[in-house]
C-alpha cells in the first residue's frame, strides 16, 4: 500500500496488479478510490480493479463517497476503450448495473470538469458500438446514454466545462470535434454558449 501510493507508470501497474492478486480485503478501499491515477497504462489493471475490489457490490449501495463515485468513472472510460491492454466492458459482467448505478450518482454530484469529460467518454464510447460491446443491451444503452446527457445538459454542467481551464488546448479540441459533436453537447454545439476559451492548464482529466 505504501508503494503504490508512490508509483506511477508501469510501476503503478505491477503494484496494483500485486494488489489484485492478494485478494484486495485489505486494500479495497484503496483500489476503490485511487488505483488508477488517469495514466493510459491503467488500461492494463482497469478491469483487475474492478473485478478483485467487488466494484459492482461498492456503487450500487446508496452510501457512497464522491472519491469512490469519481474513481468508478474513470474505471468505466478506461474499460470503454481498453481493448487490446486490459478487460473491457464486453467481458465484464456487471457492466450494465455499474454503468446505471455511477450515471445515478453522477447526477446527485456537484458539477467538475473532471466528472463532465468522464462522463461524455462513457456516453461517447457507448454510442460508437454496438451496445453488446459494451455489456449492454439496445435497451440498457440507451437509457445509461440519456442519464448521462441529462446531467451533461443541465446549465450549472454547462457552466462549469465551459469555463474550465483545467483542461489543456489539445485535450480540448480533440474532445470538441470528437466526442462533444458527436454528442452535440450544449456548451460546444451552441456558438453563443461556447465563446472564446483562453489558454488552458495542466493536463488532461
Amino acid at each position: 500500500m505504501w508503494l503504490a501510493e508512490r508509483v506511477a507508470g508501469w510501476g503503478r501497474v505491477y503494484v496494483v496488479e500485486a494488489l489484485c492478486r492478494s485478494g484486495a480485503a485489505g486494500s479495497r478501499a484503496w483500489l476503490l478510490r485511487h488505483a488508477c491515477d488517469g495514466d493510459h497504462l491503467n488500461g492494463y489493471v482497469a478491469g483487475k480493479v474492478a473485478t478483485a475490489a467487488h466494484l459492482h457490490e461498492a456503487v450500487t449501495r446508496t452510501d457512497v463517497d464522491d472519491d469512490l463515485i469519481d474513481h468508478t468513472g474513470r474505471l468505466l472510460r478506461i474499460m470503454a476503450d481498453c481493448g487490446g491492454m486490459g478487460m473491457t466492458l464486453e467481458k465484464y459482467p456487471p457492466a450494465p448495473a455499474v454503468l446505471a448505478a455511477h450515471a445515478a450518482h453522477l447526477a446527485r454530484q456537484p458539477p467538475a470538469a473532471n466528472r463532465y469529460v468522464d462522463a461524455a467518454l462513457i456516453a461517447g464510447h457507448l454510442t460508437a458500438k454496438p451496445p453488446n460491446r459494451h455489456g449492454c443491451t439496445t435497451e440498457q444503452r440507451d437509457h445509461i446514454v440519456q442519464q448521462y446527457l441529462a446531467v451533461l445538459d443541465r446549465p450549472e454542467w454547462r457552466a462549469t466545462i465551459r469555463e474550465s481551464r483545467d483542461l489543456n488546448r489539445d485535450f480540448f479540441a480533440w474532445f470538441t470535434g470528437h466526442i462533444a459533436a458527436k454528442l452535440r453537447l450544449g456548451p460546444f454545439s451552441d456558438p453563443a454558449e461556447s465563446g472564446e476559451r483562453g489558454p488552458g492548464h495542466g493536463e488532461s482529466c
